[in-house]
């Protein structure tokens, strides 16, 4: 059946919004084989992570059952998101669907299901609705499906509490440390990293707390960095690009700037040339940026970080020639 204008404007916008984020230097994007899909695209970066979509929009909610079937039924993604028109019974067919599921096999794979409601009266012919709907597309997608998959889970509160800690940089140091050696015990990683054993164990403790650190171990022991903890690193490397004046052209990136507003990170407020260390250091205490962006200075000064480099994908081979 042939697809509706608005059909074709939902599914290729939600690549254009998937494309467009990654150029925030956090993670690349390769558009993926549709399949039996609307869409598909495959986030990288040290991992690989599937997004596949259907977009609901022209057929009834005979159609749910299908679409959410061939969703549910493909094994090796991360995320699948289904776009559909707000409509009072498509909504209550959806519910009805997912409801069936919770009995089956299935279960387990609801979880990774991100659906986005669209106005029912959009139209694909409209300038207008189609820039209000993109714009809504954009922030809900990178706020719920984004985080989530891209940035481990990510909040704005994990922000607050990491730039909370009132030793500038050592978080950082210990979660790069970590992420690059392992953690075989609190007194060998002191030694490693030539810092206060008793300052070390509060750190860590912290960032296991806070879900930037894991361990088979309730009490801990044997950590290794979650996905929201490398998150964390790879934005504390773009924060570093921005105060060394090389985060893009003119010192912006508007998808990373995009991105760091939905956790709360309001770096373009803090000047390059704003004094973030020593006695005489212009830090506002009751500000989360100010202290994170600290924490990024400190550590830098130190040498004590590996600090990585944007990720871009690379040309596919068939363009190169």
């Amino acid at each position: 059946m042939a697809t509706s204008l608005e059909h074709e404007f939902l599914s290729d916008a939600a690549l254009r919004i998937m494309e467009s984020a990654s150029r925030s230097g956090l993670f690349g994007y390769t558009e993926g084989q549709r399949k039996l899909f609307d869409f598909s695209c495959d986030l990288k970066k040290d991992w690989s992570k599937v997004v596949v979509g259907q977009t609901l929009w022209q057929h009834g909610g005979d159609g749910i059952d299908k679409d959410l079937r061939t969703l549910l039924n493909e094994r090796d993604v991360s995320a699948a998101v289904y776009i559909a028109r707000h409509e009072s019974r498509l909504r209550a067919r959806f519910a009805e669907v997912t409801q069936s599921y919770l009995d089956t096999p299935m279960r387990d794979r609801l979880s990774r299901l991100r659906v986005f409601w669209v106005p029912a009266d959009f139209k694909a012919d409209n300038e207008g609705t189609k820039k209000s709907t993109y714009d809504f597309l954009r922030t809900e997608i990178t706020k719920d499906l984004l985080m989530h998959v891209a940035l481990g889970g990510l909040t704005p509160q994990d922000v607050k509490r990491f730039a909370a800690s009132r030793r500038p940089g050592l978080p950082l140091t210990i979660l790069s440390h970590v992420k690059a050696y392992g953690y075989l015990s609190h007194k060998h990683t002191a030694k490693a990293l030539d810092v206060n054993l008793n300052a070390l164990r509060s750190e860590t403790e912290r960032l296991f707390i806070i879900g930037f650190m894991e361990s088979e171990s309730l009490q801990g022991g044997i950590y290794q960095v979650t996905d929201s903890g490398n998150a964390m690193l790879d934005i504390c490397s773009r924060l570093r690009d921005y105060l060394h004046g090389n985060l893009g052209q003119d010192n912006r990136n508007a998808e990373f700037e995009h991105i760091c507003s939905l956790l709360g990170i309001d770096y373009p407020s803090i000047p390059t040339t704003a004094r973030l260390l020593g006695k005489d250091a212009e830090v506002d205490l009751q500000d989360p940026t100010a202290l994170l962006l600290q924490h990024v200075a400190q550590a830098d000064q130190d040498g004590s970080v590996h600090w990585s480099a944007p990720y871009f994908t690379l040309p596919a081979a068939s363009t190169l020639f």
